[in-house]
């Protein structure tokens, strides 16, 4: 078996490399962060011709090979640094043939480093739709690399794709350069040329220029910053000239290549449809409606397999209560590991809905649509339309939607957007959304399709967005950066939604909430158990415990309250108290912190040790229903479950945030400002909403 290739897709935004990337990889899929840098990484494992193994890595989008953006360093340094991690064998480049002439300034660059590499030619459908052909051959011939037509979307082309890598592997790379770029800097290039042998004329240039980002010894560094003096090496004229010289080869390639069919020039449906979505009415109130659905789905299409997940649970407990002995085994498996393993199963349902449809919107080019819509709102409070995608994305997770701000060239613009986006109700707060809509919003219907519970959803998102445009609108005056802003953005076509990635996207965040996020929670609900069924005086929780007329519900409500745990939230309890919250949601409040979809463990776990009656196994949220306090009053009353879920709209309850953030910004000047500003926020509005609702 020959050794594992390693493939790096490079490509514009939006040219479909990521479609390529899930084409070719499936499942076979991880996610990380390159190494350090928190600039999301994805790689995956496909198979070429005769089972020849390769490790792809999809690297993030770049108009040129001269980075700006941080994610443009990122895709850079792969192919550049020779102490990089992945060790690139070959380089896809994706080119969208619908904007050959912009996409080829970046190929014919890739192509100039001599490194084996293909071209990928994707959206030739667009192109035989405008009346446009391309000649392939003459295209592959002048680029000097195989092009390959590819439909990642339709599964077309991969396996053609799949043969010209092991090829292209395997040959010899052609001498021919795209531009004659020796001729521009002749005697550095043959000097960097001497300290690299077998460099290619274009990476010399590249290290003439950004030899420092490229991991090399001082002694190297000296060296080269003496041949640059020596040479009057001027790296802003050669850049200049560099890309000169690329459009007038690229103009005449158009000119060898492109063929245009003469034809009458009509609307075309997506500019039709742009007339409408991105009116300044009408886009409005269907985006509105958009979101609408899209929360109006998590509850009535979860509804059923989460009641399915619990009554499993459920009977799965009652068998088990049924054939273990009792002592500390039983308990701990019971109302330790199965009510830990209920909390976070019972929500997959919702999660896999959320990130399916909001997946949906984004291979549609919907969400692209939203950006541009919102970018006049944004600039009002500080910000701009580029603020809006790490704000979407906040809706998955804010710790990838903030590294994903770096995308954002104005450097107060990404602050406040860094600053705010927690705000954003994240999938981890759904579950805790999901199950007290459930406890204290009643199941009514409007005009046969309209669900309050649905309603009271998205009014939390919205919540979330409200906020976070006033604390932006607040802080702009007080960053003192001043930078012009603009706001360019490409508005991708619109495409049918492909279903399979959709599908893998559903599976793959279950599956990261499920071992990821459960992983925490199962530790914590464990330690919560043990915290929960001990305590510091236990000769005088005995004492109580042996009198004779208490039943069983009653003993186990003492052994909580004079657990380690029990103390624990009676000792807070009097700070949270004007909230509406009771010591038991104190304690949820304080192991959320770890991750707010602990809060549901958490309460998994508390009531599941105060159930005496292990007969009849309730479902959680049957149990926090019936809950009271030492007065015999409901926890959970309607001005309790909207405080509570007010609270964790806005308070920071993410220690991976605050990190994320103190790497992000450089200093812990900023997550501290975050974590108090929300905290104070959170603790304002839940006491107001409280104090006027009960």
């Amino acid at each position: 078996m020959s050794k594992t290739l390693h493939i790096a897709l490079l490509g514009n935004p939006n040219s479909g490399k990521s479609s390529l990337f899930n084409a070719l990889t499936g499942l076979n899929q991880k996610v990380g962060n390159f190494p350090g840098v928190t600039v999301e990484k994805r790689t995956g494992v496909c198979y070429l011709e005769q089972s020849q193994k390769a490790d792809i890595l999809d690297l993030p989008g770049a108009y040129s090979l001269y980075p700006r953006r941080a994610d443009e360093w990122v895709a850079y340094k792969a192919i550049m640094d020779p102490t990089a991690d992945f060790p690139v064998d070959v380089i896809i480049v994706i080119v969208d043939a619908s904007n050959l002439r912009r996409n080829l300034l970046y190929a014919s660059q890739v192509a100039d480093l001599k490194k084996p590499t293909v071209v990928a030619l994707t959206m030739m459908d667009l192109v035989a739709q405008m009346g446009v052909k391309i000649d392939i051959d003459k295209l592959s011939e002048q680029m000097g690399a195989p092009v390959v037509i590819i439909n990642p979307r339709k599964n077309e082309g991969i396996d053609e794709l799949r043969r010209v890598i092991t090829k292209t592997a395997k040959q010899a790379i052609p001498v021919q350069e795209f531009i004659e770029v020796g001729e521009m800097s002749r005697e550095p290039v043959a000097a960097m040329q001497g300290l690299f042998p077998g460099m290619s004329n274009y990476a010399a240039v590249h290290y003439l220029i950004n030899h420092e980002s490229m991991g090399l010894n001082n002694d190297m560094q000296e060296r080269i910053e003496k041949i640059e003096k020596e040479n009057n090496f001027n790296h802003t004229k050669v850049q200049a000239d560099e890309i000169l010289r690329r459009y007038n080869r690229i103009r005449g390639i158009m000119g060898d290549t492109v063929r245009e069919e003469p034809f009458t020039r009509k609307k075309s449906i997506p500019e039709r449809f742009d007339e409408i979505l991105l009116h300044k009415v009408w886009g409005y109130a269907f985006m509105f409606a958009v979101l609408f659905f899209l929360f109006q789905s998590i509850f009535w299409a979860a509804e059923y397999p989460m009641n399915a997940i619990e009554w499993a649970f459920g009977k799965l407990g009652n068998w088990l209560t049924g054939v273990m002995n009792p002592g500390w085994f039983t308990d701990l498996l019971i109302n330790g590991i199965l009510a830990g393993l209920s909390g976070i199963l019972v929500f997959v349902p919702q999660i896999m809905i959320l990130f399916g449809l909001i997946t949906f919107l984004e291979d549609t080019g919907y969400m692209a649509r939203i950006s541009f819509l919102t970018d006049k709102i944004m600039r009002k409070v500080g910000l701009n339309g580029k603020s809006v995608m790490p704000m979407i994305s906040g809706l998955a997770c804010a710790v990838p939607a903030i590294m994903s701000t770096r995308n954002i060239e104005n450097r107060k613009e990404r602050l406040l957007t860094i600053m705010i986006t927690p705000l954003m109700s994240c999938s981890a707060r759904l579950p805790v959304y999901t199950i007290l809509i459930a406890l204290v919003i009643p199941k009514k219907i409007f005009f046969g399709v309209l669900s309050l519970q649905g309603l009271v959803m998205m009014g939390l998102y919205l919540l979330g967005f409200v906020m976070a445009m006033v604390v932006s609108y607040v802080m702009k005056w007080f960053i003192k950066l001043e930078e012009k802003s603009f706001f360019m953005l490409e508005l991708p076509l619109y495409r049918p939604p492909r279903w399979k990635n959709i599908f893998v996207t559903m599976f793959q965040k279950a599956k990261i909430f499920v071992f990821d996020a459960g992983k925490v929670i199962m530790v914590i609900s464990l330690l919560l158990w043990a915290l929960s069924s001990y305590g510091p005086d236990d000769a005088n929780r005995k004492a109580k415990l042996e009198v004779t007329q208490l039943t069983e519900v009653e003993k186990s409500r003492i052994r909580l309250e004079e657990s380690y745990a029990g103390i624990a939230g009676k000792w807070i309890e009097p700070v949270i108290a004007p909230l509406g919250f009771d010591w038991k949601i104190g304690i949820a409040l304080i192991t959320s912190f770890a991750a707010r979809e602990v809060f549901v463990g958490t309460m998994a776990t508390l009531y599941s040790v105060e159930d005496g009656d292990t007969e009849n196994s309730l479902t959680l949220r049957q149990k926090m229903n019936a809950a009271v306090k030492s007065d015999g009053s409901k926890v959970y009353t309607t001005a309790t479950g909207v405080s509570l879920m007010i609270f964790y709209v806005l308070a920071m309850q993410c220690m991976s945030t605050l990190a994320v953030v103190r790497r992000e910004t450089g200093t812990w000047k900023w997550p501290i400002i975050q974590l108090i500003y929300m905290t104070a926020l959170a603790y304002l509005l839940s006491f107001v909403a409280y104090q006027v609702l009960s």
